[in-house]
């Protein structure tokens, strides 16, 4: 039997690495990293670095990409990461929205618990807050750490490798925590389920004086605690997260960003349902999960197209940050064929589809049409009143 020649490398010796004079040289010649001469670069490198170190240099470029869609390309060259981190970090808009309601609220001095590589302690350190930020996972802090002194926010962010669940919060003004929601298998959809359980968070939560939780946005509604105030939030027009807010008056409220702009829930019955007219709004979709289209059509003096489809009409064109609208010009019975005519009658080339409440796939169709011209359109298949239904419009500017 042979001995063993030697062991896998230590995560956090090779990330360390890094941070030497000859890391820190490496990732500044990779500051302008082609992926597709990864093999070429690669191989000169190493002709005068360790092989080792040049691989982690090349992880580290790779993610750094990956993460100036979320961070910022100036941020995010400067940053270090993992995978994980980069995927399940807030972007760096909702994590300064979040960061500025807190200091709107006092606080100054935080517990981040499951701070991961760090995205919220950024921003709430950028916000005049000192941040105590706790993860279990001994690389992850030291990147978290690391994120801190090259954003040279050393002095506001402490960051200690610990079991959330045994970390003592008093003194604090507010916690905030963001329980793992990924496992080995992907998402997680059972807030009992994350890391630590949503429970457990919800306990924390209570004992200070102010707190928030991220959650998935696809939360049940009953799933919030009545104590809570439920805040979903959205960026660009994706939905990022839902947030439960403790010590604040409870409701529910969407935030689109940027803006902000935040509608928050007036109580209100469901909307009208009625016939189609010039202008439909498609809500937010961080409107749609908070359940607050009523107080859409309310600003837009409109009604359902169906009542169970979040379409809003209306026979006016009221601009709201919280809905796109458009103008519809026609309203037809779905039916592909004399949707394919008319679209060649009016030399559509440039077909928009979107769908709410049909089983249609917007790709299939839009092979099946085949359009060709100058022109575009936006497709709307969808219900009206009950009935499989086309409507065709344009984005009102």
């Amino acid at each position: 039997m042979h001995a063993p020649t030697g062991s896998e490398p230590d995560p956090v010796s090779v990330f360390r690495a890094l941070l030497t004079d000859e890391g820190r040289h490496l990732l500044e010649e990779l500051r302008s990293y082609d992926p597709g001469r990864e093999l070429a670069v690669a191989t000169r490198l190493r002709r005068d670095h360790p092989a080792e170190l040049v691989s982690a240099a090349l992880g580290q470029a790779r993610l750094r990409q990956r993460a100036a869609a979320k961070f910022g390309p100036e941020d995010a060259g400067r940053m270090y990461f993992t995978p994980d981190g980069v995927e399940q970090a807030t972007r760096a808009s909702v994590a300064a929205h979040r960061a500025g309601r807190f200091a709107a609220l006092g606080v100054r001095r935080l517990a981040d618990l499951c701070c991961g590589v760090g995205g919220d302690a950024i921003a709430l350190a950028r916000a005049g807050i000192h941040v105590l930020a706790v993860d279990r996972s001994p690389l992850t802090c030291e990147v978290a750490r690391a994120n801190a002194e090259a954003l040279g926010l050393a002095d506001r962010v402490e960051v200690r490798c610990a079991d959330v669940t045994e970390v003592d919060t008093d003194g604090f003004d507010a916690v905030f925590a963001d329980p793992a929601r990924r496992g080995g298998r992907g998402r997680i959809f059972d807030p009992e389920a994350y890391s630590p359980p949503l429970s457990w968070a919800v306990a924390a939560a209570r004992r200070a004086p102010y707190a928030a939780l991220k959650v998935a946005p696809g939360i049940p509604h009953e799933a919030v605690p009545e104590d809570a105030a439920a805040e979903w939030i959205s960026d660009g027009g994706d939905v990022k997260e839902a947030v439960l807010w403790f010590g604040v008056p409870p409701g529910v409220r969407a935030t689109l960003l940027p803006g902000p702009h935040t509608l928050a829930s007036a109580g209100l019955p469901d909307p009208p349902v009625g016939p189609v007219g010039r202008y439909l709004y498609e809500p937010d979709g961080a409107v749609i999960r908070a359940h607050l289209v009523a107080e859409v059509a309310e600003r837009v003096g409109g009604r359902l197209i169906d009542p169970t489809i979040a379409y809003v009409t209306s026979d006016d064109l009221r601009p709201v940050p919280y809905a796109s609208a458009y103008e519809i010009t026609d309203v037809l019975p779905f039916n592909v064929k004399r949707l394919r005519a008319l679209l060649r009658e009016r030399e559509v080339g440039t077909v928009t589809v979107k769908k709410r409440g049909s089983a249609v796939e917007p790709e299939d169709l839009r092979r099946k049409l085949k359009p060709s011209g100058p022109n575009a359109v936006t497709v709307f298949l969808t219900r009206v009143a009950g009935a499989p239904t086309t409507l065709l419009g344009r984005p009102v500017p």
